[in-house]
């Protein structure tokens, strides 16, 4: 009779933005919570060992691999993704490349042009990087 409220996940609070119209050229690395509404064309990690959220919105591009703890997306990223714990992609995301992940949420429209690797969470959480 009456349905179970989903359970909400606890993401770090926004705090820095790459707006609309913006196009950086180079690796971005951050922690605490980053939010693209811009053009990225290069990497886009996280500081290994952080809890660090990135959110892309329905109007981002990313060309280049992206490695994050938490990963919520409506836009678009060209290259490969690993997420260490959470991938919730929402109706206008499309991946195009291969994904590894611990937990995903797919929603109805989204598009993977890619392989799907599951991870364990107890697995080590970001690959080293270069």
């Amino acid at each position: 009779m009456f349905a179970k409220k989903k359970e909400t996940r606890s993401l770090a609070k926004i705090e820095s933005l790459i707006g609309a119209g913006t196009c950086i050229e180079g690796k971005v690395r951050f922690s605490g919570g980053l939010r693209i509404d811009g053009e990225v064309k290069g990497a886009v990690e996280a500081v290994p060992g952080s809890d660090a959220v990135l959110v892309i919105s329905d109007q981002a591009r990313i060309e280049g691999g992206v490695e994050v703890t938490h990963l919520v997306m409506n836009g678009v990223i060209v290259g490969p993704v690993f997420v260490a714990e959470s991938l919730e992609m929402q109706p206008k995301s499309r991946i195009l490349g291969d994904v590894t992940y611990a937990a995903i949420e797919i929603h109805q429209g989204a598009v993977i042009e890619g392989r799907l690797v599951h991870q364990s969470a107890k697995e080590p959480n970001l690959p080293s990087g270069d």
